[in-house]
């Protein structure tokens, strides 16, 4: 590890690699992330990155698809190379404790380090799996559709539910834009999707910190902030394949990755909308269906949010009474309920966090609804700091990517469900358990639920 740097909102992906920071936050920030190659050709050097290392026995696990993509090249230049490749094609593609035995079933002894080839799932299972082996993790990255690459967090469904695993953050990533060009435009449109999203998660973290005095580092926010709009000035190349733009977009999805890793949490790159994303994934995997990328589905998730606080911020003023009277009327018993009817099998999981966590009691939320009337204005003023609705649609429409929930297969039903009750798949403060302090979730709920319908009757999908 070098020398202590001073960390700022300017700098590079390179700049920021395994390096230790100071911060105005008080804090010191450590960027676990060894090497990121994002280029041309980039899988080339993997048998260079792996000898710098000291490592020559490699567990490379792919699924039938990024074999064809990655596996099998990457597998040619090790065994060129003169390494022992034990070389694993997952067959169970729930991705869940099943395929996590999968995993350790084939498994060679004596291995020196994993890696994954593909994006969002074998990232994650790789990732955990190698965390509980104590072997470092590498990831080939086969498409840029989400910003977990270089996260030290894991989401995996165990026992019903999307679950986040604190592990650790890969020793590298490769991102190489030959093949990440080829992707699926679906694959390349839902990375800039989950980048969409940092607005309304750098959101959640900044009313938290106001209203919850949670730990908030302001240059950690900026970075995220500069580098998602550093993406987005040139996002309209993405309909060409430019390499360099969707090796920006990887980059992108890499440093708010590093972010994450940097903080020790996932506050720099999701909220409230990924919440909605992993109840979509919940709700979709027990009906046995194939959820959309990721990406596509935080992209939807921030376009609600952002409808939801335009309804609030159209309100005439807020009833903080009511909401009181909300708060000393909360019957666990009662939430409970609706917990077993909104999340079937995984419930006994979202009431378990509940119990540890306490975040709807009584007592806690009357704290927040005194801080919230306090400083109103303030909170307005970081409401008014999001893009519009219209804007992300525009953006997201631009690119082909979906932008309702109707269009990646959410009806009506579960997507009231999903806005009322996503909030509890995570202890974490929120714009949606703001709302719910507020006792406004049901009415603003219902109120873009109506708008939604109305799109869908009128088939004007991509004007909002």
């Amino acid at each position: 590890m070098s020398d202590l740097h001073e960390l700022n909102a300017a700098m590079t992906l390179p700049e920021c690699l395994n390096h230790t920071f100071s911060c105005s936050c008080g804090r010191t920030h450590t960027a676990a992330l060894k090497a990121a190659v994002v280029e041309k050709d980039a899988i080339g050097k993997l048998p260079e990155l792996l000898k710098s290392r000291g490592w020559k026995n490699v567990y490379l696990v792919c699924d039938s698809v990024t074999k064809k993509i990655a596996g099998d090249k990457a597998r040619e230049l090790l065994e060129v190379a003169g390494m022992d490749v034990c070389f694993h094609v997952v067959n169970h593609l729930a991705y869940d404790e099943g395929t996590l035995g999968e995993i350790l079933i084939h498994i060679k002894e004596d291995r020196d380090v994993v890696i994954g080839v593909g994006t969002g799932s074998i990232n994650d299972m790789c990732r955990y799996f190698s965390f509980k082996m104590g072997l470092p993790y590498g990831i080939i990255a086969t498409a840029a559709p989400m910003d977990g690459f270089a996260s030290s967090i894991s989401a995996l469904t165990v026992d019903n539910l999307k679950t986040t695993f604190e592990v650790r953050t890969p020793e590298f990533i490769i991102g190489d834009t030959e093949i990440l060009k080829n992707a699926p435009y679906s694959l390349i449109s839902a990375g800039l999707g989950d980048l969409m999203g940092k607005f309304t998660c750098l959101c959640d973290w900044k009313l938290s910190k106001l209203i919850n005095d949670e730990y908030y580092c302001e240059t950690i926010v900026e970075m995220v902030d500069h580098c998602v709009r550093g993406v987005l000035e040139n996002a309209d190349k993405v309909k060409d394949r430019n390499p360099q733009v969707i090796g920006d977009i990887m980059e992108g999805l890499v440093f708010t990755g590093v972010a994450m890793s940097m903080i020790g949490n996932s506050r720099p790159a999701s909220g409230c909308e990924h919440h909605i994303s992993h109840y979509f994934e919940t709700i979709f995997e027990q009906k046995g269906e194939k959820p959309a990328p990721h990406g596509h589905q935080v992209g939807v998730g921030t376009i609600l949010i952002l409808r939801l606080t335009e309804r609030l911020r159209k309100l005439p003023q807020v009833d903080f009474e009511r909401a009181r009277e909300a708060a000393k009327a909360y019957d666990f018993d009662k939430w409970c309920k609706k917990i077993e009817e909104a999340y079937g099998p995984a419930a006994p999981g979202v009431i378990e966090m509940e119990k540890k966590s306490q975040k709807n009691e009584t007592t806690g939320r009357l704290k927040r609804i005194d801080k919230m009337e306090e400083s109103w204005q303030t909170i307005l003023e970081l409401l008014n700091e999001l893009p519009t609705s219209r804007e992300i649609i525009h953006r997201m429409s631009e690119l082909g990517a979906p932008c309702f929930p109707f269009q990646i297969g959410v009806n009506r039903e579960m997507l009231r469900n999903t806005l009322l009750y996503c909030k509890e798949i995570r202890a974490r403060y929120t714009i949606l358990q703001m709302l719910w302090d507020l006792d406004l979730l049901e009415e603003l709920t219902d109120q873009v639920v109506e708008e939604i319908d109305g799109i869908l009757d009128s088939g004007a999908y991509g004007n909002p």
